[in-house]
């Protein structure tokens, strides 16, 4: 910053004497703008070509001191830039203004905060599902990483109102944060929460005490991954065929869920409260409902095929990854 700064001193300067030089010679002189300007230009480039008519005594001084002063303030202004160039800021801040343009054109994408080991699980089956991601994350090192991986991604402290703006959070429809620290996830909570209202947020905690500060600050689902952890070793302990069928259920080879949700106000206005028998879906598709979510985001297991579709909720179906291409195709 005190480089980019010293530079943009430089510059000003330049301009200065390329004011003065052109000022000078119309007003002291008498010379035209364009007279002016080209006796300027010659002078401080030091190019040597012929002045517009034999000098005086007073544009000797006058040139003199301009080419002293533009040789000290443009060879400043040089010297800075090829270091601003070496050090590697400037192709930083293409980058940034790069990545910037990519994520304004974004819409309904998530935003994944920190890269440790939730981070990339998160973001790796985020892509399996052909999502747009963009990822939050500090560490100078890590941030390589992700440009590496062509990755979207910005640099810098998630629990700030700035950087979830520079993330694209007013365009994004989910918001990740998996930090080391349940106090940072929950700034992150609370911030994003504020700037963008409809945004469903899940956050990672460490602690049970955490769980509910992050619901009451406005995480949508906390996820504590060493009890989830703990829980699914033991289930594949009591119930091992149920819980392998269950981690079955998605394909990440070719990208295809066996488990899809439709959203009912996706449908085709004629569907709006009919019921599941009318959608047809199993003989259209061959895909099968197995739940229904109502719009008060309240979960039926199996539902009946008398029951209605409501606005705001959304069917889950299950079928063979042809059968979902055939559910994708109608829907």
């Amino acid at each position: 910053m005190l480089l980019q700064s010293r530079l943009y001193k430089a510059i000003l300067f330049s301009i200065l004497i390329l004011s003065i030089g052109v000022l000078g010679y119309i007003f002291l002189f008498n010379y035209t703008l364009i007279d002016a300007l080209y006796m300027t230009i010659i002078t401080i480039t030091t190019i040597g070509f012929g002045e517009v008519h034999p000098f005086g005594t007073a544009e000797k001084i006058f040139t003199i001191g301009l080419i002293l002063s533009s040789l000290f303030t443009f060879g400043y202004a040089v010297s800075l830039f090829s270091e601003h160039l070496l050090s590697g800021h400037f192709f930083d801040q293409l980058k940034i203004k790069k990545v910037q343009k990519k994520i304004k054109k974004l819409k309904g994408h998530t935003i994944v905060c920190g890269y440790g080991r939730n981070g990339k699980q998160a973001i790796s089956k985020l892509k399996s599902y052909n999502q747009e991601v963009v990822v939050i994350e500090k560490i100078e090192e890590v941030v390589k990483k992700l440009d590496k991986n062509g990755l979207l991604n910005i640099e810098g402290d998630a629990t700030i109102d700035e950087t979830l703006l520079k993330a694209g959070i007013l365009q994004a429809s989910n918001l990740i944060t998996v930090l080391s620290s349940d106090a940072d996830n929950l700034f992150v909570v609370l911030t994003a929460r504020q700037l963008n209202k409809n945004c469903k947020i899940i956050s990672r905690a460490s602690k049970e005490t955490s769980y509910s500060k992050l619901k009451i600050a406005g995480a949508d689902n906390v996820i504590m991954p060493d009890k989830l952890g703990g829980a699914h070793m033991a289930s594949l302990v009591v119930t091992p065929d149920v819980i392998e069928f269950v981690d079955r259920l998605t394909i990440e080879a070719d990208t295809t869920t066996n488990l899809k949700e439709i959203a009912i106000d996706s449908l085709p206005k004629e569907y709006l409260n009919r019921t599941i028998l009318d959608l047809d879906l199993r003989k259209k598709t061959g895909c099968s409902v197995v739940g229904y979510r109502t719009e008060n985001k309240e979960y039926i297991i199996n539902p009946d095929a008398t029951l209605e579709l409501k606005a705001g909720g959304n069917l889950i179906v299950l079928g063979r990854p042809e059968q979902v291409l055939k559910l994708r195709e109608l829907f």
